[in-house]
């Protein structure tokens, strides 16, 4: 097993995380929900020898040796934390997941929520000024 390539903290609190690609995450995703490789190249419209390079990719900056133990290794970084994507943290959509589950909202979410509402305003008024 190689060394993996580490940038920044670890949202957990566990040291460095790899720095990954939106794609290399979204291949991690994919295969924690069980897809195939031909799978995902199907859904990303690739060959499935392209999805198999960044699977190589990935597993090397990971330091993995097999798909499943990247997909370990990531939930252990935090890269992966076992939420669906819609359910995320810091902002908007963070924000609309807590009060749909009746929950109070983090800070990373009430701060997300008031920067997605100013940039709201600012469209609006931006709007409004070209209109009149």
């Amino acid at each position: 097993m190689t060394a993996p390539v580490l940038e920044g903290p670890s949202p957990t609190g566990g040291g460095p995380v790899p720095s990954l690609s939106p794609r290399e995450v979204e291949f991690l995703e994919r295969l924690a929900r069980g897809e195939t490789s031909q799978e995902i190249a199907r859904a990303w419209f690739y060959e499935e020898r392209s999805v198999r390079a960044v699977g190589e990719r990935l597993r090397k900056k990971l330091g993995a040796e097999t798909n499943a133990q990247a997909v370990f290794v990531a939930c252990q970084a935090g890269i992966l934390d076992g939420r669906p994507r819609s359910q995320r943290h810091g902002d908007h959509v963070g924000y609309t997941n807590h009060q749909k589950r009746g929950e109070k909202a983090c800070s990373a979410c009430r701060e997300g929520e008031r920067a997605y509402q100013a940039q709201r305003r600012a469209l609006r008024a931006a709007r409004k000024t070209r209109t009149s």
